[in-house]
């Protein structure tokens, strides 16, 4: 028994020897800013030189900042968006590749699974050039088609912008929940879907009644996991639009980045940060909760 308390012992030595070093740069990137910059967000400064203590005058500015809130309301419509339509199309397609009948699966998960591998700047870059008022892709289909009265300046219209961005995001990000849910697909039971067939259930009643039930733990995961990404996104709106035109398409990350970044405001930009933080965490923790009773509910 000595020996079995030493050997698990010096386990969970080991292990805690091989954690340490993620836990310390976890802690580093991850925990560490958020106290920081509620710390910054007290003050007004450059970055650069004295900070002046305000208090709470940077927040006082931000309940009053319309751009901020017109950004809030952008990320919200994001979330709706990437909700409603990245998990429903990539439950459709793992469903479709996890198939026994569709030929060539191999393939189409490589070719689904390339946007998730590029960058998110290049896939910025390049869906701004598809968009292209005079030579993109978008606009040289429809022109072809004849359908000139279809042609739009589709990232210079305040109507259009944020929306086509959001083409780009779903694009991106859909293959990643694919993978989630095809690897829940597949580790679901043979048996139940062999007693279903043999009950006489097909097709869209082995989904039903099987396959949803079966995933819904990774379809909670995967909405919590876009609607906080949803609420905190910034690579591919920035490098499309930079939040413009006029703010249309600008959302809370962009307006920080600018504000921190462009106006040399950095502790104005630390009470968005912050901001950001706060209401991703109410939100999420609001969702994950009701989520929950409903579940224990039914």
């Amino acid at each position: 028994m000595n020996k079995l308390k030493a050997l698990l012992r010096n386990d969970r030595i080991a292990v805690a020897v091989f954690l340490a070093p993620a836990l310390f740069f976890f802690a580093l990137y991850m925990i560490a800013p958020i106290p920081i910059s509620a710390y910054y967000s007290l003050f007004r400064w450059s970055g650069i030189g004295e900070k002046v203590f305000i208090g709470l005058g940077n927040w006082a500015e931000l309940v009053k900042d319309p751009i901020f809130w017109l950004s809030f309301q952008n990320n919200l419509k994001l979330v709706v968006v990437s909700i409603g339509t990245q998990l429903p199309m990539a439950l459709l397609l793992a469903v479709f590749l996890s198939a026994r009948t569709t030929k060539l699966a191999g393939f189409f998960k490589t070719i689904y699974f390339i946007p998730l591998l590029t960058s998110s700047v290049a896939i910025g870059v390049m869906w701004r050039y598809i968009y292209d008022t005079n030579f993109g892709l978008v606009n040289v289909l429809l022109r072809n088609l004849g359908l000139f009265s279809w042609i739009q300046d589709w990232l210079g219209d305040p109507k259009l912008a944020l929306y086509s961005v959001m083409v780009a995001i779903n694009w991106r990000f859909i293959p990643f929940y694919m993978i989630l849910f095809l690897a829940a697909i597949v580790a679901i039971p043979e048996e139940l879907f062999e007693a279903a067939m043999i009950d006489g259930a097909r097709g869209i009643q082995v989904f039903r009644h099987i396959t949803l039930p079966q995933l819904r733990p990774t379809i909670i995961n995967a909405a919590v996991l876009s609607l906080v990404g949803a609420l905190k996104f910034f690579d591919i709106v920035f490098a499309m639009t930079n939040g413009g035109p006029a703010h249309a398409s600008e959302l809370m990350a962009t307006y920080m980045y600018k504000r921190s970044f462009t106006d040399f405001r950095m502790g104005y930009g630390s009470t968005v940060a912050v901001a950001i933080f706060l209401i991703a965490m109410v939100i999420s923790t609001v969702f994950l909760n009701s989520t929950r009773r409903r579940t224990a509910r039914s």
